[in-house]
């Protein structure tokens, strides 16, 4: 069992739903986003940004038991969430300086932990891209950076939850073959660094282990897992942490992600929840651009709603309760 606060187990609670499950909205993104409202209409200024996130927010959070948003745009979002909804602030700049080997992490620079937590965050969300072969040089500065947040977390006295997304640097495409094949070892390797107590996490934010578009009975061309290879890496997944675990939906369908949820439970994966962005609102960023607020804002409250409500029943079936992990200290 892993030990923490009474503090940041209040908050923990606050974050999820009454059987301990996390059913969470992420809409943190920031220049994603910008260039899914372009794609769609014709610009993308920083008022339609925060204008879909607070419709995204208000329609939405009925149904969540959290929202993750950004301090740049997101913060009228949380004046207009629900109010039984809890709030996850992320702390990272987004995206990362390609012309620097690493993808190296950096941090809001007019934020703070302390800050967040002023402007209402029940938990504190960081995003780190880690490919754990890489050079050591790299990945120790990355360790660094992260036992620091935990430390500032830690202080502050606020749950630290760290999203990591893998990478390798010799397959620049991650949707391929070549990276599916190497994204167990990736992910397995990430989740037993990162559950080091060291770093003071207190949930992981995590891609399921596998692409899914290379299973058998889910790929639609090549294989590069039999069924039986998949369930086996969900489950040794939850084997390689203590920690309570939520995985993020990577940008895929809808549907995909809701069947892959299913998988996990039928593998004996404990995740703990989802943390929920693209997956659920996507579809409705053409109404919104295209057509304006008052449609976008319908396609929330129907097929937002819907996705929503489909993906909690499924959670509701499928996760583990972080609170068989945890206990107050």
């Amino acid at each position: 069992m892993i030990k923490i606060s009474q503090a940041k187990m209040d908050a923990l609670n606050r974050l999820s739903n009454d059987q301990g499950l996390i059913e969470a909205l992420a809409i943190d993104q920031r220049g994603s986003l910008k260039k899914m409202i372009a794609d769609a209409s014709t610009t993308a200024t920083g008022e339609e940004i925060v204008e879909f996130k607070k419709v995204a927010s208000e329609e939405l959070t009925p149904y969540s038991t959290a929202i993750l948003l950004d301090p740049e745009y997101g913060l009228p979002a949380v004046e207009v969430k629900n109010n039984n909804c809890g709030l996850l602030l992320a702390y990272e700049k987004t995206g990362y300086d390609a012309t620097v080997p690493g993808r190296m992490p950096d941090l809001l620079e007019d934020w703070s932990v302390s800050r967040l937590k002023a402007a209402g965050a029940d938990a504190i969300k960081f995003l780190l891209y880690y490919d754990p072969d890489e050079p050591q040089a790299i990945n120790h500065l990355k360790h660094v950076f992260v036992e620091r947040l935990g430390s500032e977390c830690l202080g502050e006295d606020i749950p630290f939850f760290v999203e990591i997304v893998t990478y390798d640097t010799e397959i620049t495409d991650a949707k391929s073959a070549a990276f599916a094949r190497v994204k167990p070892h990736k992910v397995f390797e990430s989740m037993i660094e990162f559950s080091k107590p060291e770093y003071h996490i207190d949930v992981l934010k995590m891609e399921v282990p596998v692409n899914m578009q290379y299973v058998e009975g889910f790929a639609e061309s090549e294989v590069v897992y039999s069924r039986k290879e998949a369930l086996g890496y969900f489950k040794k997944q939850s084997e390689l942490t203590e920690l309570p675990f939520i995985f993020l939906s990577a940008g895929v369908s809808t549907e995909l992600f809701q069947k892959t949820l299913e998988f996990a439970k039928e593998a004996g994966s404990t995740f703990s929840g989802v943390l929920c962005g693209r997956a659920t609102w996507r579809e409705g960023v053409k109404p919104f651009a295209a057509e304006g607020e008052e449609a976008g804002r319908q396609w929330f409250a129907t097929q937002g709603k819907q996705n929503i409500e489909t993906l909690d029943e499924i959670v509701g079936r499928c996760a583990t309760s972080w609170r068989t992990k945890v206990e107050v200290k």
